[in-house]
């Protein structure tokens, strides 16, 4: 079986056109060298027959610079891998019959696409299939992008790929609306003044261990200009830096500090609930990472006044990276224009964070509350607000997002950011079943979208569909306090 390098869906047609009798065509993404084992087509086809598996992928091998070899795994697919940057690695096992059956229908457009379509072809052909990931390095592949988890964060949000986003934006709200699971154009309506607050706002820093910037951050939060009152409640996680006694020698009435025992395990999200079931918490709760800076002293009002001229649970500013000498740094103003008010929460399941920073009508961030985790917290709550209510975005920098040389995803590992995928990835399919219940719920549908969704590793998605419960505990921890980890 010969490995072919996929240029487009139409051309790969005509390859299984030619060759009738092979069940499965052997298919290389992107241009890199790749050298399969001896027996790698063997493992593949063996795994995929087993199973009836319509995407077929392993583990693999980097060819580093230096001429040594680095495994490289990969993750489970699971309903909610839907963003367009999912790795199954450069070879991948195809059932040749399922894709031309699941492309039969594409047009020419799907077929132009700047990825000549596999986004498109591989949601597609998924859809209600078994996939097999194996945990094997079955091929080497020469490694040609050598930057660091931090430098290629934000490589979708340059101007310069502004095209292609808005092509994979289309290619997944169709596939949200084969499956039913775009959410609903009725927004759920808020009553900011329904109840009694001490304060309209409230700027809110969760801290471990940030001596260092801890200070820079809180005066930047109090040294905001507001008509309204507000406060600044920091939540220290048990820090042993110092952190804490730096925080009890401020003297401003303003700032509260609420001090976390390591009994309580909290990672970030603990830590915000911590804050905004405290009855202190103002209306509004605004974040600041306490390594970060408001980039003026009219934020908040700001923030505030983008609540108040809508009727928004959420409202996400925009940012500036910047290095510690306030230089901005590549790619600079990260403003999410991706976002628009019609398909943002669709799109949003496509992407891996909706920006920065964030701010929350605390009667629905307190009904809903964030997973107890240091990674994804953030998205998970404005995912599951985008599904009922409206967010406001402010496409301006009101930011400064500082790196630096300690900085957490600067440099992650493979595996750290396998996990990080693997979670957001259960997020994405929590919420894309609830979409879906939801409409069937209130379209009284004949179908469930999710008979099209596929498998979930560990059967928490079958859970939930058994037992009519989207609750779910995870124990995922990380002592990370930077924040940044919404794209």
């Amino acid at each position: 079986m010969k490995l072919i390098k996929f240029t487009t869906v139409n051309a790969l047609r005509e390859e299984i056109f030619r060759t009738p009798l092979e069940q499965f065509v052997l298919l290389q993404i992107g241009d890199r060298d790749v050298r399969l084992d001896p027996h790698a087509v063997h493992r593949l086809t063996e795994v995929a027959s087993d199973i009836d598996a319509t995407i077929t992928y392993s583990y693999y091998r980097d060819r580093l610079p230096d001429g040594t070899t680095r495994l490289h795994p990969v993750i489970d697919y699971q309903p909610g891998s839907i963003r367009d940057d999912f790795d199954f690695g450069p070879v991948v096992l195809l059932n040749a019959a399922d894709v031309l059956a699941s492309t039969e229908d594409f047009t020419a457009e799907e077929s132009a696409y700047l990825d000549g379509g596999w986004y498109a072809l591989r949601l597609r052909v998924t859809m209600g299939r078994m996939l097999a990931m194996i945990p094997e390095p079955l091929y080497t592949v020469e490694q040609t992008d050598t930057r660091k988890s931090g430098e290629k964060q934000h490589d979708y949000v340059r101007p310069d790929n502004r095209a292609y986003q808005i092509e994979m934006e289309k290619v997944c709200t169709e596939h949200l609306r084969d499956i039913d699971a775009l959410v609903s154009q009725n927004r759920e309506q808020v009553d900011y003044d329904s109840e009694p607050f001490p304060v309209e706002a409230s700027v809110i820093i969760p801290v471990r261990n940030r001596a260092r910037t801890i200070m820079d951050a809180v005066d930047s939060a109090l040294s905001q200009a507001a008509p309204f009152d507000f406060n600044v409640i920091v939540v220290d996680n048990d820090s042993t830096d110092g952190t804490r006694e730096l925080l009890e020698n401020v003297a401003d009435p303003r700032l509260i500090l609420i001090k976390a025992d390591s009994s309580e395990n909290l990672g970030i999200g603990g830590c915000w609930n911590k804050a905004l079931l405290d009855p202190r918490c103002g209306r509004f709760a605004i974040q600041l990472d306490s390594d970060d800076l408001y980039n003026s002293t009219g934020v908040i009002d700001r923030i505030v006044s983008k609540f108040r001229s809508g009727n928004h649970a959420m409202v996400i500013g925009s940012y500036t990276l910047v290095n510690f000498e306030g230089e901005t740094i590549p790619p600079g103003v990260i403003s999410h224009s991706e976002w628009t008010d019609a398909n943002g929460p669709n799109n949003a399941l496509r992407i891996n964070g909706l920006g920065a920073p964030r701010a929350f009508f605390t009667p629905v961030a307190r009904r809903f509350l964030f997973p107890n985790v240091s990674y994804g917290e953030d998205y998970a709550m404005a995912l599951r607000i985008c599904r009922d209510y409206s967010i406001g975005r402010i496409f301006q920098p009101l930011y400064l997002c500082r790196r630096w040389e300690g900085n957490s995803d600067a440099a992650l590992s493979i595996e750290k950011t396998n996990a990080n995928n693997s979670y957001k990835d259960c997020l994405r399919s929590i919420e894309l079943m609830a979409r879906v219940r939801q409409n069937y719920m209130e379209s009284g549908n004949d179908r469930y979208g999710w008979q099209f969704l596929g498998s979930f590793p560990g059967s928490i998605l079958g859970n939930i569909i058994k037992d009519d419960d989207d609750d779910f505990d995870d124990d995922f921890e990380d002592d990370d306090y930077d924040g940044e980890d919404d794209n």
